[in-house]
């Protein structure tokens, strides 16, 4: 047995005072402009998203060939 077995095991989380944390809401609150390009790039985005980036990026592909194509 060791310390820690005394605590109840799924008791909420606590600040220094001893006040329940809601944790979630906490870290939805805090959106620290230093992690969110590293959030990004680890949290996966769903297929149809990119899917839409790649179909927005393929128009403006198109309009750009279709300009250079008219000489304008």
């Amino acid at each position: 047995m060791n310390s820690n077995d005394s605590k109840t095991p799924n008791a909420p989380p606590t600040d220094t005072s001893g006040k329940p944390v809601n944790v979630v809401e906490r870290d939805l609150a805090d959106r620290d402009d230093d992690t969110k390009a590293v959030d990004e790039v680890i949290t996966p985005s769903s297929t149809r998203v990119k899917e839409q980036d790649a179909e927005t990026l393929q128009r403006k592909v198109d309009e750009i060939e279709r300009k250079v194509a008219d000489g304008n």
